[in-house]
């Protein structure tokens, strides 16, 4: 059996930077599809994109080594099963977060992950002056591909959360902070008895129509918009909270889900999906995505036993923690 090369795999993570920026620029140039339906040079591809050939062909040729595209004769280019993940109607896109992981407020933030790591807050805030939430609204353009990579994320994460997770027994659903409605849509679509409520802040929950409205469950689900910290909908048999928790310290998080105690009708159930922080050793991802957390907003991802704590501080037990496959698992409170 041949050993693992140390130095090589080493290398190949220091330069893992390289791969994720020529897949950014790969997807907010739409090249996946541009060869949805057919093989085509990177000729023809510099037309469909405005941009260069030969700079074109280079960052084509890299991303076929790296197994996302094919080279044929003639610098012809093929989506591999791997590359077909960045078309827009992938079953589970990624396509979305890649644009959005490149944009200069990200990048530039990442880049001074060491002043986090150093005082423990936020990188983002360092170098723009501003957090993310404030940074976003005041460029609507950069907010957009935002809201797109979080409904990317969160089709991505859907269809194994329903799998995984029983939302049939809830007659009212709500979704706090649910961007535009990707997996509130999903769950009722799931559920047809079922009904929903997204709720988020007003210039994201604009864009919930259409996502509701290709779902089919638009005449099932209220859109209200609002601000989290001061109240949410009232009368919900289940309160979801996807990707919100880890975007706040723990005095925030409790906030938050206290808010969501007093709107709770008796016998609700606080459905929180994150990631859960795995024992040492194991579960890159979830680390990694834990130091996206601190350089965004000095926030953070939890073990199992920190949320435990999260919820005691709220009004509620933690009752279960499911995993469904995906990265994220289903973390299930009832009142005290």
């Amino acid at each position: 059996m041949p050993q693992r090369d140390d130095a090589a795999e080493l290398m190949r993570l220091v330069n893992g930077y390289q791969a994720s920026q020529a897949i950014h620029v790969a997807a907010t140039l739409g090249i996946a599809d541009l060869l949805k339906d057919e093989p085509r040079t990177s000729d023809e591809l510099a037309v469909a994109t405005g941009t260069q050939p030969r700079p074109l062909y280079r960052l084509l040729r890299a991303l076929a080594a790296l197994g996302i595209l094919r080279e044929a004769e003639g610098q012809r280019f093929t989506l591999t099963p791997m590359g077909a993940g960045l078309r827009s109607d992938a079953a589970n896109p990624a396509g979305p977060w890649a644009a959005f992981i490149g944009t200069p407020a990200h990048w530039q933030a990442w880049g001074d992950l060491l002043h986090s790591v150093r005082t423990g807050g936020s990188a983002f805030r360092h170098v723009h002056g501003t957090d993310p939430w404030t940074h976003r609204a005041q460029r609507p353009a950069e907010s957009a591909v935002f809201d797109r990579a979080m409904t990317g994320l969160s089709r991505r994460a859907a269809d194994a959360v329903i799998a995984a997770y029983d939302f049939g027994r809830f007659g009212r659903i709500v979704d706090v902070g649910g961007g535009q409605g990707a997996l509130l849509a999903a769950v009722l679509a799931a559920h047809p008895a079922a009904h929903g409520v997204l709720f988020d802040q007003p210039h994201v929950v604009s864009g919930a129509a259409d996502v509701l409205r290709a779902a089919g469950v638009e005449a099932r689900c209220e859109v209200v918009a609002g601000c989290f910290f001061e109240a949410i909908p009232e009368g919900g048999d289940a309160y979801v909270l996807k990707s919100i928790l880890h975007d706040w310290d723990d005095d925030t998080a409790t906030a938050i889900l206290r808010t969501c105690r007093r709107a709770m009708a008796p016998g609700g159930a606080l459905i929180v999906i994150e990631r859960v922080i795995a024992p040492p050793n194991e579960a890159a991802e979830a680390k990694l995505s834990d130091l996206n957390m601190l350089a965004m907003l000095g926030a953070q991802e939890r073990t199992r036993e920190e949320f435990a704590q999260l919820f005691t501080g709220a009004g509620f037990r933690l009752a279960d923690v499911t995993a469904t496959g995906d990265v994220v698992s289903v973390i299930e409170g009832a009142p005290a």
